[in-house]
């Protein structure tokens, strides 16, 4: 599968106008749903419409399960089921949908996304970063640092109405079709994206974040044009970066750059009304960092701070929503488990800040780590005091390392060096 992807991905790079054909057979081998099956199992995830789970799976059998799909897929007979919608209740109240297809659909998803993501990976700019391979929420976020520290201050920080929930078939499907001459992929693809309604990729399914960069990619191709017409030997006025929908745009504060921020403000509408994407006005903030003025991108707040040493540099740490959310579910677990062993606890606690930290251990969050870990040593405290039927918080009773090490609970709080120097 890697020698094909492979294969696949020299031919795209090499020859950017080559329509591919006779990819769907690929798309039918064992080893790639074998693969796909794989890479689905790691992201494990909720029995989709069917209420099949992995465990269903594999007590009756992974290979005559695979094999069955397979036959499908020949045969043309294949027909994806309807997702099972869940709400996730959002911090401003609302509610985002998830759309969780069965593992059967999930692996025929993988296995074209296996197929597919060669091609389109050629064809990306280096301002995506979402769910794309070899790239990370953490790189797209250095890089809006560095360019804050290299003076672009001026920002766009766009936020797109419903975006997944908006995108039209027809658009996408003539997007995908510049790149793939295949009849019966095309027709495969069409029917999962109809499985999810009339317009619309599903958030959270296998192969959304692929086809959500497809159809975004006309705009990083502008981005990335405006970026390179008015570059200046190493030196560049405008950057970007954008992971799926969330999207930051940032420009040279000086004045002789005023006609690029109007013209990318200009251009980037052009592109978001071809698409039919709307951009969401009330999100959607125009900002000048030296002015105090502050941003979010992927869960961090940025600004802009004068050093002790007289130097500009860039502050970015942990949104305070993101404070208040991690929390609330410690304290959830806390709460339904107040009569349980901390072992227990632990056990759930645990993994949440394990996830937590390594994604927020860059920038600035050294701050924010250490409210979150005092906020934790006495909540574990309060914990094993009541356990003894006593007040307070036994400060006196055991040192916090102590406690840690007893009971095995993550304190790793350390935030890694950071990459971006002020200037």
């Amino acid at each position: 599968m890697q020698e094909l992807r492979r294969k696949i991905y020299i031919k795209a790079k090499a020859d950017k106008a080559h329509r591919f054909w006779g990819m769907y057979v690929h798309v039918c081998k064992q080893n790639t749903l074998e693969e796909s099956y794989q890479m689905v199992k790691r992201n494990n995830g909720a029995p989709g419409i069917d209420g099949m789970t992995f465990d269903d799976i594999e007590q009756s059998g992974v290979e005559s399960f695979l094999t069955d799909i397979r036959q499908e897929l020949i045969e043309g007979s294949y027909q994806p089921s309807r997702n099972r919608i869940k709400e996730i209740p959002k911090a401003n109240g609302k509610t985002r949908k998830l759309g969780i297809a069965t593992i059967k659909d999930r692996v025929v998803q993988g296995a074209v996304k296996l197929i597919m993501e060669p091609i389109f990976e050629t064809d990306f700019q280096d301002g995506s970063y979402g769910y794309r391979p070899k790239r990370t929420a953490h790189q797209a976020v250095e890089r809006v640092a560095e360019a804050v520290v290299k003076e672009k201050t001026r920002v766009i920080d766009l936020d797109l109405r419903a975006y997944f929930d908006t995108v039209k078939h027809h658009i996408l499907l003539g997007k995908v079709a510049e790149r793939i001459a295949d009849d019966q992929l095309m027709r495969l693809l069409k029917q999962m994206l109809k499985a999810g309604g009339k317009e619309g990729v599903p958030q959270g399914s296998v192969l959304s974040p692929l086809l959500s960069n497809i159809y975004l990619n006309e705009v990083d191709k502008m981005l990335e044009k405006a970026k390179e017409a008015t570059r200046e030997g190493k030196y560049i006025h405008l950057e970007y970066a954008r992971y799926a929908d969330d999207a930051v745009i940032l420009v040279d504060g000086h004045p002789k750059w005023d006609w690029l921020w109007k013209g990318v403000n200009k251009r980037l509408r052009e592109e978001l009304d071809k698409l039919q994407v709307h951009i969401n006005e009330e999100k959607t903030k125009q900002l000048d960092l030296t002015k105090g003025e502050s941003f979010s991108f992927l869960g961090f707040d940025f600004r802009r701070l004068w050093t002790k040493t007289k130097k500009w540099r860039v502050n970015y740490q942990p949104k305070m929503e993101a404070r208040t959310k991690v929390l609330e579910k410690i304290k959830d677990v806390f709460r339904r488990h107040n009569s349980e062993p901390l072992t227990r606890v632990r056990d759930l606690i645990n993994p949440i800040l394990r996830g937590w930290v390594n994604y927020f251990k860059i920038g600035h969050s050294a701050k924010t780590f250490g409210y979150v870990k005092d906020w934790l040593t006495k909540k574990i405290r309060r914990h094993l005091m009541r356990a003894k039927g006593r007040q307070g918080f036994g400060w006196t009773r055991w040192s916090t390392k102590e406690l840690y090490g007893m009971y095995k609970i993550y304190d790793d709080f350390k935030v890694s060096v950071r990459k971006v120097a002020p200037t």
